[in-house]
């Protein structure tokens, strides 16, 4: 994998991602070792205390030895070493567990030495619903003779359910990695076929324009022979192959300059531009291409010099006029002004055509957007000019805003001075 600029963000933002992770369920491996200790802890004073209780029922002095022994998560015994009633040691134990706000379900077990078997007591349920008892649970220990064991049979699940907010928390993480991964997947998708369709469009452009070289070069050669000139059909004819070669061409050269932006192949080579030079020049070249009359006018003639790539420039403007008359109505005016602030020029190119419907206008920049239109399909083009258009003005720098009038379309090119 290349390491180019898209592919180091999208390593970073994954490892990114799973740090979080791996933070969180630390976090929660942490919070979930504090509760088993602190309920631990809980269980152990609560016992204790219930064992202090039963010898200072008997009048006993309480030995100094450790009664209490942990033989699992969920299952203690207690070393009583003296007599006590079975319905008093139930009593102690509600009241000690609930001085210690233990809400667990829990059974006890104790040592018959009559019968030397585990005498089972009773479940105590936290809320009160009747539970499956486990009489079997409960097992013997040789070394004692007065204890007791007890059993907390949910103590894992009450845990878990302890830790909901963390387990929210962890979730959302993994939702949001997986969420990633795929939205990561989905743009490289999109970007090998874009890859791949602008390689098809350059590819198959470049095929074209060799035949299409060939086919100029012959029909203008046929164009000049005595035998087409005297015949009015086979001069039609020839005029035909010439002028509609000449448009193909002239499409193929904007597929050709929209893929060369795309790829950064563009460098621009910035001069000293006369603005209205060269919209002289771009009135001369459409007069000669539309058959239909228009008017256009210049509101502010004195000279201005625009620092701009010469030829990208003109393509800029020509595109502008060009759509403007061509998109326009009967007679299309365009009529252009040039508003001076103190750090730029603005360019206004407003036209008496239709407009653009504003559902369509966040979208005409985009590359093969066409506007739907009744003569859409009679005004030839591949939705490329804007796009060309947009992209000339991103890498001058330069800002392009299109919006709709009272009397058509307002284009608005917005240029430093520096």
């Amino acid at each position: 994998m290349k390491f180019n600029r898209l592919n180091i963000l999208i390593l970073f933002g994954f490892v990114a991602i799973v740090g979080v992770i791996i933070m969180q369920l630390l976090l929660l491996n942490q919070a979930f070792m504090f509760e088993k200790k602190e309920l631990e802890n809980k269980i152990h004073f609560a016992l204790q205390d219930v064992v202090k209780k039963i010898y200072a029922d008997n009048n006993s002095s309480l030995p100094i030895t450790n009664q209490i022994q942990k033989v699992s998560d969920n299952y203690y015994i207690v070393n009583v070493n003296d007599v006590f009633e079975n319905n008093v040691l139930e009593h102690y134990l509600k009241t000690e567990f609930s001085k210690v706000k233990l809400e667990q379900d829990f059974e006890y077990a104790i040592y018959n030495c009559g019968t030397d078997d585990m005498m089972y007591g009773n479940y105590i349920s936290s809320s009160g619903e009747a539970e499956k008892k486990c009489v079997d649970c409960f097992t013997k220990d040789s070394d004692l003779i007065y204890y007791f064991a007890i059993r907390f049979p949910h103590l894992k699940q009450n845990l878990f359910k302890s830790l909901n907010q963390y387990w929210i928390f962890t979730f959302v993480l993994f939702l949001v990695l997986i969420i990633y991964v795929y939205s990561v997947f989905l743009l490289l998708k999109q970007k090998r076929y874009t890859e791949l369709q602008t390689d098809f469009i350059n590819n198959m452009t470049h095929e074209f324009k060799t035949p299409l070289s060939s086919i100029l070069i012959a029909s203008n050669f046929a164009n000049s022979q005595k035998e087409i000139k005297e015949n009015a059909k086979l001069s039609k004819y020839v005029q035909i192959i010439i002028e509609q070669s000449n448009k193909l061409n002239q499409h193929i050269e904007q597929i050709l300059s929209l893929a060369r932006t795309d790829s950064h192949q563009i460098h621009l080579q910035k001069t000293e531009v006369d603005l209205f030079k060269n919209l002289e020049l771009i009135i001369e070249n459409l007069k000669l291409k539309h058959t239909k009359n228009f008017d256009f006018t210049i509101d502010n003639s004195t000279k201005i010099i625009i620092n701009a790539d010469e030829f990208h420039f003109y393509n800029l403007l020509y595109n502008l006029v060009d759509n403007a008359i061509k998109y326009g109505i009967e007679n299309p005016k365009v009529d252009i002004k040039v508003v001076e602030t103190n750090s730029h020029y603005i360019i206004q190119l407003n036209d008496n055509g239709p407009g653009i419907p504003e559902k369509d206008l966040p979208f005409i920049f985009d590359k093969f957007y066409r506007v739907s239109r009744k003569d859409t399909e009679e005004i030839e083009g591949f939705g490329i000019g804007l796009a060309y258009v947009k992209k000339i003005c991103e890498l001058h720098h330069w800002k392009i805003k299109v919006k709709n009038t009272d009397n058509g379309l307002q284009t608005d090119i917005e240029i430093p001075k520096k």
